[in-house]
Formats: C-alpha cells, structure tokens, sequence
C-alpha cells in the first residue's frame, strides 16, 4: 500500500498483520480521493476505523490541515504512528486509540469538512456511528461523510438519522456511500 499524491506521494506505508483490518487497495483509494479532491485543501479530516491510516494520510498528503486517525487495535496504532512518522505528517495528525464511537465526542473542532469511516462490515457500526455524528457540532451541513460497506449493506436508514445520500460508488467487492445532514 502507498500514498498515491500530494507530499507523500510513492511512499509504501506499512500495514498491521492478519485479517483484522481490511486496507483499501490503491485503485479504490485513487477513485475516492478523485472525488473527494475539492474537499480536501485545509479540511479538517476524520478517518475511523482507520486501520493503518492509510486514508487519513492519503487526506493530509493532499493537502488536509489537520486528520484524526481514530484507531482501537494497539498493533494499528503502532502502524499509524510510524505511517506519520515515516511520511513526516505526524505534526498535521491527532491520532487517538480508542472505540470509534467513544472517541467522537473528543474531537474538538468547530467544523469536520471530511468524516471517512471504514467500519467492520456487517455489524451496524455504521448506523450507531451516524446516530452519535448527527449531533456532533462539528459534523454541521456542510461536513462530508463517506462510508466504505460491504455491496450489500442498505442505507435506507439516512433520512430517519437526519442524512441524506448524496451519491454511492460501487466497485467489484465494496462501496463507497456519500452523505450529509440533512
């Protein structure tokens, strides 16, 4: 895996060993940050679940100002910080290792322009996610949200969380679902 443009480009990034989490391959992560290019340029960034940190560096390399790396596994924390550390982003970066949910309350920021989260598939993390950042005072009209989910898990819960969906990418295995408040 390696950081595709900006700063850091080229640079292979160091991911944690097993199964537990899932890095997005360089072609979907080029696809996304296709599109979430306009958004990034002094954006605030946020990246649960984020595995090896991956995305939220890939967000800082092009030109985010700041990004929470949000993160419970001690072995991906050590990936993270050594990711940031080995693309010289770690001053740019908070990264906090706790529960994805916990740690929303701590992120003090008086707007998120990007919140990305990658959760385990198939366990709801999206929906309580979204139940605890629809009243969040950083995630306002404005802020993006992108969930990357199995092809197969249904969204039509937005509008009762207060989202809308914006558009839904899909590729061979994933998707990548955009939304916002409503």
């Amino acid at each position: 895996m390696r950081v595709i443009a900006g700063t850091a480009r080229s640079l292979r990034l160091k991911t944690p060993e097993g199964m537990d989490t899932r890095p997005t391959t360089d072609r979907i992560k080029e696809t996304l940050f296709n599109m979430l290019q306009p958004h990034l340029p002094g954006a605030v960034f946020v990246d649960l679940y984020s595995g090896s940190g991956g995305i939220g560096i890939e967000a800082l390399s092009r030109g985010a100002r700041h990004a929470y790396f949000v993160e419970n596994s001690k072995e991906a924390i050590a990936c993270i910080t050594e990711n940031l550390r080995f693309t010289r982003l770690a001053d740019r970066a908070t990264v906090l290792k706790q529960d994805a949910l916990a740690a929303l309350s701590g992120i003090h920021e008086k707007e998120a322009d990007v919140v990305f989260m990658d959760p385990p598939y198939g366990l709801g993390c999206e929906r309580a996610a979204l139940q605890i950042l629809r009243n969040m005072p950083y995630v306002t009209a404005y802020t993006l949200i992108v969930i990357e989910a199995a092809l197969d898990e249904n969204f039509g819960f937005l509008p009762e969380l207060g989202f809308v969906l914006e558009k839904e990418k899909r590729y061979k295995t994933n998707k990548h679902v955009f939304c916002r408040r409503a």
